[in-house]
């Protein structure tokens, strides 16, 4: 049984690999507090504009209007009169976002976070790991492997770049579990 807070705000992350639902779920999670008449603020990095500039879209075409920004900043600067504050992608912003997150729960907000913990080497990406630390509930999504068909934990690059951040889709990345991705 999940216990929500009454007196105080929290952090909820959802993350996973790529292709595991991520953003379905957190999109999922606004409609449900916009229909109890919550007053919804919804975010997302100026760096992924694979399917919209004014949307949340899920990999499934599922949609919610969003407000695309380039700085954590943003998020404080145009959530005071908000009760939930949805943050996809957040593995693309700095690490300034952690503190941001913070302030809004303290100042009793729900925070509702997606993105990847780990990038496509599954090595820490960005201000996920700490979100992760300090959030009050986390969900972990699996994706199904591309190779065999287990629980895929992991995002696979299958092109040659080497940058951290590549923003793409299954043209670039494929799910892979333990033993499909370090083979």
């Amino acid at each position: 049984m999940t216990i929500t807070p009454k007196n105080s705000g929290w952090i909820e992350i959802i993350c996973g690999p790529m292709f595991s639902g991520k953003t379905e779920e957190l999109i999922r999670r606004l409609i449900r507090a916009q229909i109890a008449k919550q007053k919804v603020a919804i975010y997302k990095p100026s760096i992924d504009n694979r399917y919209s500039e004014d949307y949340i879209v899920s990999h499934n075409q599922r949609k919610i209007k969003s407000l695309t920004i380039k700085s954590p900043s943003d998020i404080l600067n145009n959530s005071e009169n908000s009760d939930v504050i949805g943050i996809d992608e957040a593995q693309f912003f700095d690490l300034s976002l952690i503190d941001i997150c913070k302030k809004l729960a303290q100042s009793g907000k729900r925070v509702v976070v997606a993105g990847l913990e780990k990038d496509f080497k599954a090595k820490p990406f960005g201000p996920m790991p700490q979100l992760l630390v300090d959030a009050e509930y986390v969900m972990k999504v699996n994706a199904i492997c591309m190779k065999c068909g287990d629980p895929a934990n992991f995002s696979k690059r299958i092109t040659s770049e080497e940058k951290q951040v590549v923003i793409g889709e299954i043209d670039k990345y494929e799910p892979r579990c333990r033993n499909c991705f370090n083979t």
